[in-house]
């Protein structure tokens, strides 16, 4: 956006400046009043071809001359410059540009997503389906903005690694970060900028390299994801574990299963719930949803949790239910 503005600038600093030295140069040369070196300018910088307000003596002429040779290039510059605006979708960019930026300056504990990948775009799709306000920073917006997410997501046009591009997506205020890029060098430089500027930020990333890992995490990223390496064990694991594997799709909402997964914390209860019971609570008989495990915040997870359960304060459960039964839970238990 900032490139396009600049030239919508420069075009009009041209404009600007051929018309005052063709105003000055008549009026010094030829001694004409201001409206008459005015119109003698506009004739002659649009090549209209219209009388002259007297004929032009010999130092005239050969202003005019050098002026209509001069007039050429800023001509033609600007008319490719007003050209890509009107004809182009320039100004719809520029305007897109500005609504987003809008947008993102209201967002607060929000994502940012860096890169628009395969593994990118799967996350978006995931943080679409949540509801959950993420911007997306791409370098290469050409072809993405002929896809139908293009008007879904916000996008921001710019290098991930540079400090004004992440201030612009918000990152001071960012609650999370994910790292798609296909180097690792650029998330790791990524992850540390990031870090500087919000040391509170968490931060996902991938890894194409083994021994990137590390050096992610030493940067600042709490989880580090190798999807070459996952693909792998999941193509292993269909022919060790065929069923085991099915039935963990199945708990992800993969394919045409309707069931799914989610987290619950004590403060998304109603106060009217907090303090109670799993047994207290009835939640498998009113919504149909399973409370598989817990997470406290001293020994981890705990899975199949007794009935007598109480959800202390860094308790998180995990909850399997079909996204109907996980809506009416929330419609009956959260705030």
């Amino acid at each position: 956006m900032h490139k396009s503005i600049e030239r919508l600038l420069i075009a009009l600093g041209l404009l600007t400046f051929s018309i005052i030295l063709g105003i000055i140069g008549f009026m010094m040369i030829e001694h004409y009043n201001l409206l008459d070196a005015f119109y003698m300018t506009v004739i002659t910088f649009s090549t209209v071809g219209f009388t002259e307000v007297h004929p032009l003596s010999t130092e005239g002429r050969l202003f005019t001359g050098a002026y209509i040779i001069m007039n050429f290039g800023i001509f033609a510059y600007i008319v490719s410059v007003i050209t890509s605006y009107f004809f182009e979708g320039e100004l719809q960019k520029i305007f897109k540009n500005y609504m987003t930026n809008r947008e993102v300056k209201k967002m607060k504990d929000h994502v940012i997503v860096c890169g628009f990948g395969r593994n990118g775009m799967k996350a978006c799709e995931e943080l679409y389906s949540e509801s959950l306000d993420f911007v997306v920073i791409e370098k290469e917006l050409d072809e993405i903005a002929k896809l139908p997410v293009a008007d879904k997501y916000q996008f921001i046009q710019g290098d991930a690694t540079l400090d004004e591009t992440l201030k612009e997506a918000g990152i001071e205020r960012a609650s999370n970060l994910i790292l798609t890029l296909p180097k690792d060098t650029d998330n790791v430089f990524i992850a540390l900028t990031a870090k500087d500027i919000n040391p509170t930020v968490n931060i996902i990333s991938r890894a194409s390299e083994g021994n990137s890992e590390k050096k992610l995490h030493r940067a600042g990223a709490s989880s580090v994801i190798m999807p070459d390496a996952l693909g792998g064990l999941h193509m292993a694991q269909l022919v060790t574990k065929p069923y085991v594997i099915e039935f963990l799709e199945m708990l992800n909402g993969i394919g045409d299963s309707e069931l799914t997964l989610e987290e619950f914390g004590l403060n998304d209860f109603m106060e009217s719930f907090q303090g109670k019971t799993l047994k207290d609570m009835h939640i498998r008989n009113k919504t149909g949803v399973t409370i598989i495990a817990f997470k406290d915040g001293n020994q981890g997870f705990h899975f199949n949790p007794s009935p007598n359960k109480v959800v202390d304060d860094d308790d998180v459960l995990i909850a399997l239910g079909t996204r109907e039964s996980l809506l009416h839970f929330r419609q009956i238990y959260c705030r």
